[in-house]
């Protein structure tokens, strides 16, 4: 077998993979709050997925101040219409 070395992952890699996990991580924690089968695990679970949302704001603000994760900024006309088709939703 060949040696093959590895390039390091630069900050902004790191940092977009941390992201990443975080948004898994409070997916998975979100569902395991919602099927905890006792009081004591789901206040236990939903803990744990708070501090995961705490921590996954963090590392995205730190991306956005350095202008490694920016939203696009929604223009009025998409979010007229998102606001339009929903109030259809809700009055149907």
């Amino acid at each position: 077998m060949k040696n093959q070395s590895c390039t390091p992952m630069t900050e902004q890699e790191q940092m977009t993979d941390l992201l990443s996990s975080e948004k898994f991580l409070t997916g998975v924690y979100n569902t395991y709050c919602c099927e905890a089968s006792t009081g004591a695990v789901r206040q236990a679970l939903c803990s744990i997925l708070q501090d995961e949302h705490r921590i996954q704001e963090e590392v995205f603000s730190e991306m956005n101040a350095r202008g490694w994760y920016v939203p696009e900024t929604a223009k009025e006309e998409k979010l007229h219409t998102v606001k339009q088709k929903f109030a259809k939703t809700v009055s149907v």
